[in-house]
């Protein structure tokens, strides 16, 4: 089973940006579409971005197209997320995972890992 460490969140004003990293280990994480989820208090876990399992495409969720940019680096094994102009309304707990195909919002496997906390401040 594949292994997920998130990494890069913390306390940020309005406006601020934020790299989240999100380390896999375990399957050939090249093989894999890759995505982004965030659940905020008392939500549901939702969809942010997704990318495909080279890296050319990718594809968000409405409210953070032109400000978040996901990426990977499969020689590191390693997923992105570059988060801009951030908003009070991103403060969430962001995870990785693997999705089934290119362009599918929900994940491939009910795994998560411990999630990276990001806080924005109005």
């Amino acid at each position: 089973q594949v292994q997920l460490v998130e990494s890069g969140g913390g306390l940020v004003q309005a406006g601020g940006s934020l790299r989240l990293s999100c380390g896999a280990s375990g399957r050939t994480f090249s093989s894999y579409a890759m995505g982004w989820f965030r659940q905020a208090p008392g939500k549901e876990r939702e969809f942010v971005a997704g990318i495909s399992s080279g890296g050319g495409r990718t594809y968000y969720t409405d409210s953070v197209k032109g400000r978040f940019t996901i990426s990977r680096d499969n020689a590191k094994n390693t997923v992105y997320l570059q988060m801009n102009s951030l908003k009070p309304e991103d403060t969430a707990i962001y995870y990785c995972n693997a999705v089934p195909r290119y362009g599918s919002r929900l994940p491939e496997s009910d795994y998560w890992g411990q999630g990276t906390q990001v806080t924005v401040s109005s």
